[in-house]
């Protein structure tokens, strides 16, 4: 774990301001890349603060919520190419376990419905699983997005299965968009809260790295 300031962070911004500044991107690729480019400039000002990390009721909230709703794919052409896109992407990297579409379409669907870049949460899924839907971590975590079970029952839903990709994916995109909140947008504190690492940049730095080389939509 780094013990001093990662320069990590600056580097990323300067990194996607000339992405932002220089590169003909698309509309909606635009979007995404000045939605982190905003939260990469924020984490970059913002010292980390070590706090308490436990279950809140906000975040009990946004999943009661979440697992109401459902999204998909506003336009067809899109799913299909950005779908073709990442899931060349996926089979180069050799993740998915024969899932791969289903994955990323979920991650689409679930990332769209909590208003995340779904590229962020690919590099989350990858940080934190590398794409196994069966993953099991030390601690106790299930699945794709590493979910810790006692959140079935804080939301009184203890018969969801973790294991199911859709289920996984829209429970760690709903905690994911609540600490972006509480974080007042501060991508580098959400990703910290959301991994139990607050304070430290180790985690924030891995998902961002992953991001920048394998799942950022050139």
């Amino acid at each position: 774990m780094p013990t001093q300031p990662s320069t990590f962070p600056t580097r990323w911004t300067r990194c996607w301001r000339r992405s932002v500044e220089t590169s003909p991107i698309p509309p909606r690729c635009s979007r995404t890349v000045r939605w982190l480019l905003a939260l990469a400039i924020s984490w970059a000002a913002s010292p980390g603060l070590a706090q308490p990390l436990e279950p809140d009721p906000g975040v009990r909230a946004a999943l009661m919520q979440a697992v109401a709703e459902a999204d998909s794919f506003e336009h067809r052409f899109d799913a299909e190419v950005w779908l073709l896109d990442m899931a060349t992407r996926l089979d180069a990297y050799g993740a998915g376990q024969g899932d791969g579409l289903e994955i990323l379409r979920m991650a689409h669907q679930e990332a769209s419905r909590a208003e995340l870049p779904p590229e962020l949460v690919l590099a989350v899924i990858d940080v934190e699983s590398r794409f196994d839907k069966f993953a099991i971590s030390h601690a106790g975590a299930l699945g794709l997005m590493q979910i810790m079970p006692f959140w079935l029952d804080e939301i009184g839903r203890p018969d969801d299965n973790l294991f199911r990709i859709e289920t996984n994916l829209r429970y760690g995109c709903a905690i994911l968009k609540h600490y972006l909140e509480r974080e007042n947008g501060d991508l580098g504190k959400a990703l910290a809260r959301y991994n139990g690492s607050v304070g430290k940049t180790w985690y924030p730095e891995r998902v961002l790295k992953a991001l920048s080389q394998r799942w950022y939509e050139r």
